[in-house]
């Protein structure tokens, strides 16, 4: 799994976006298990990721209300299916309202770049 870690922060909220190919919902989880092995992963606050499938998209917003939905739309535009995209934000204590969107396509867009 590819990481690029500490790509964006505000208001004390730290972000980094991971992925790699993945060809089901199973597999997902089991990328997310191995990802949250790594210790400051598994003390992240959201592991939000989704996935694109030709049975159809599957996305988990980790408790970051419609953050998913955000990566699948990405994803949707990219026509990247068969690849699975982490956004992880460590909380900072403020409240970032909307901008917490705006930093999930960054850091999709980030990752998406270096493919």
């Amino acid at each position: 799994m590819r990481t690029l870690d500490n790509i964006i922060s505000d208001r004390g909220s730290k972000y980094a976006v991971s992925g790699a190919p993945c060809g089901s919902d199973a597999e997902a989880k089991q990328l997310i298990k191995a990802l949250c092995r790594k210790k400051k992963f598994a003390k992240a606050t959201h592991n939000t990721w989704g996935l694109l499938l030709e049975s159809g998209p599957i996305k988990n917003d980790d408790g970051e209300s419609g953050a998913g939905m955000v990566i699948l739309r990405m994803l949707e535009r990219e026509g990247l299916s068969g690849h699975l995209v982490v956004v992880t934000r460590w909380y900072g204590g403020k409240h970032l309202g909307g901008d917490r969107f705006r930093h999930v396509q960054d850091a999709v867009r980030m990752y998406l770049d270096t493919l």
